[in-house]
């Protein structure tokens, strides 16, 4: 790559978003395109076996490994926050769930004044990402998207105890979390295609990456944006070791989620002015809010030994099992290989006031000390539920002006008694679930908590001690309208107080969606790549107006 290379769009992540956006901002053949990424390219084949999650949890090629500050609300621990390095991003790396949110979500950014984002809005939007034939002819969902999802597509006897279970507890079983309603028990459906992972880089970047209008530029490491006055004209990056800079004639995109997002706007001077000041950088817009508002959905964790060897713990430790798994995937593309950890999901209401659910269960048929590590040498599987919309909200801050160093996140869990009397009466349903024919048959014992914890102060005490992030950071540049002192974007994604420069990836949610964040931030990069160039030709008409104009009054005056 030379210095001083020009495109007319510079993508920084190749993440969710970023891959949709290097995919649309080339479709029309003209606009050039950098879509920068400092991990590798996806070739790693555990990124593509479904189940593989467990292997790229702790990979430091293809994973950032962060961990937050150590969280006062937490009992003072240190939590571990894997994100995607790899192109792909954390869609290379997660659960492969497909879930979008509630209407009631979308409908309340439109009702903090952002215009366009209510649940009409996005909607289409969801539908054109999506091939989905399991409910082919339904108009919530699509059918020639370039993401294709599935369904699982054999049912498990422990995930059907647990769908029995919540029906009697008075869940209803759903077919379709993405649906009318999200409301229910069952299977939750998978971004995967004939049993491998249907990551955003297979779905969007592999038919587009022969265009002769995109560059993929990975093991390039954003280091700054560069501005010519209030505008962003280049990125400064660390290509393979060597300094470059990449100009940008109409534009830069930042698609590098909510932790690095705000991290480079910081390191360039867009940020709280006295965070920055205080690290010698340089303000080029004082904007507060950058890196605040941080929102994670909390996973607390239930274990539980189970009384008949039918969980994947038991396929897992022995050989056999491993052999039968292996030849089951390598000859059918089935079995749990296939499918992932979490298979069934739950969607329901504890809290008093909520009209929607609230907490979330992921559902596994398999248990372990944390989210993929090695499984117990026992028959188990979890129970992992989350608060859906957390008030607590943290914070993205730089620990220094180096860009190579790590942000200091801290995200203050539990820090409002809404969320901590969420967390007790999740815990609290779900050993009324698991307490609850047919799936108190299959229980054993319940490991964790343990029986030890018998009060709602115990089991408070428990998350505090064991409660972890299920990876879905959110809101550090949200979007706001004029006047919103804390908003980074407007509600077509431009950063306030600068020209040239937009924001499209979870960060800039004003609250996080009721659910996983992959396919939202999916759309975000859908509906972003509309509306840059709409902004372009709108641009490009006003400026060839001026000119017409100033032609006309140049021939007025010969």
């Amino acid at each position: 790559m030379h210095i001083d290379r020009e495109f007319d769009y510079v993508v920084v992540g190749a993440g969710s978003s970023g891959c949709v956006l290097a995919n649309r901002l080339t479709e029309d053949g003209r606009s050039t395109v950098a879509l920068v990424e400092a991990g590798p390219r996806d070739t790693n084949p555990w990124i593509h076996v479904p189940i593989g999650y467990g292997k790229t949890m702790w990979n430091d090629r293809l994973n950032w490994r962060f961990s937050t500050q150590a969280e006062p609300t937490m009992n003072g621990r240190s939590i571990y926050w894997p994100r995607g390095k790899v192109l792909g991003g954390c869609s290379s790396i997660n659960g492969l769930i497909v879930i979008r949110g509630q209407q009631e979500d979308y409908d309340g950014w439109a009702g903090r004044g952002n215009e366009g984002w209510g649940w009409d809005d996005v909607l289409p939007y969801f539908r054109k990402l999506e091939t989905n034939t399991r409910f082919a002819g339904d108009p919530l969902h699509g059918q020639d998207g370039p993401l294709h999802v599935s369904s699982i597509p054999r049912r498990h006897e422990l995930i059907e105890a647990v769908c029995d279970a919540a029906q009697a507890c008075g869940v209803p079983r759903t077919d379709d979390f993405n649906g009318a309603s999200q409301e229910g028990v069952g299977y939750y459906q998978l971004t995967t295609r004939n049993g491998l992972r249907m990551s955003a880089a297979k779905a969007y970047l592999r038919p587009a990456e022969r265009r002769a209008n995109l560059t993929i530029l990975t093991q390039t490491q954003a280091m700054g944006l560069v501005f010519e006055g209030r505008r962003a004209t280049a990125l400064s990056v660390v290509h393979k070791g060597a300094s470059a800079t990449i100009r940008a004639r109409r534009g830069i995109v930042l698609a590098a989620g909510a932790v690095q997002t705000p991290q480079l706007l910081m390191l360039s001077g867009i940020g709280p002015a006295a965070h920055l000041t205080s690290l010698g950088l340089p303000v080029v817009a004082d904007l507060p809010g950058v890196g605040g508002n941080l929102q994670d959905h909390l996973q607390l964790r239930l274990l539980y030994r189970c009384t008949r060897p039918v969980t994947t713990n038991d396929q897992l430790r022995s050989w056999s099992g491993k052999l039968r798994m292996g030849l089951e995937y390598a000859l059918f593309r089935g079995g749990p290989l296939a499918i992932g950890i979490n298979q069934g999901g739950l969607f329901t209401r504890v809290l008093p006031g909520s009209r929607t659910p609230d907490i979330q269960f992921h559902i596994a048929t398999l248990s372990a000390d944390m989210a993929g590590g090695q499984v117990h040498d026992y028959p188990g599987f979890t129970l992992s539920v989350c608060q859906l919309r957390p008030e607590s909200t943290g914070t993205i801050r730089l620990a220094s002006p180096d860009p190579t160093d790590a942000p200091l996140i801290r995200a203050n869990y539990l820090a409002t008694e809404t969320d901590r009397r969420c967390a007790v009466e999740a815990l609290n349903f779900a050993r009324r679930l698991a307490a609850t024919e047919p799936l108190a048959g299959y229980v054993a014992e319940e490991k964790l908590p343990g029986p030890e914890a018998r009060t709602d102060a115990d089991l408070l005490a428990f998350a505090r001690q064991y409660g972890a992030t299920i990876f879905h950071p959110a809101g550090t540049c949200r979007m706001g309208p004029q006047g919103d002192a804390g908003a980074v974007v407007d509600a077509r994604l431009r950063v306030r107080g600068v020209d040239g420069l937009w924001v499209a990836d979870c960060s800039i949610m004003p609250t996080l969606v009721s659910g996983n964040t992959n396919v939202p931030a999916i759309m975000i990069g859908e509906k972003a790549s509309d509306m840059i160039r709409d902004d372009m030709n709108n641009e490009n008409k006003i400026n060839a107006g001026r000119t017409r104009k100033w032609q006309r009054e140049l021939q007025t005056a010969n």
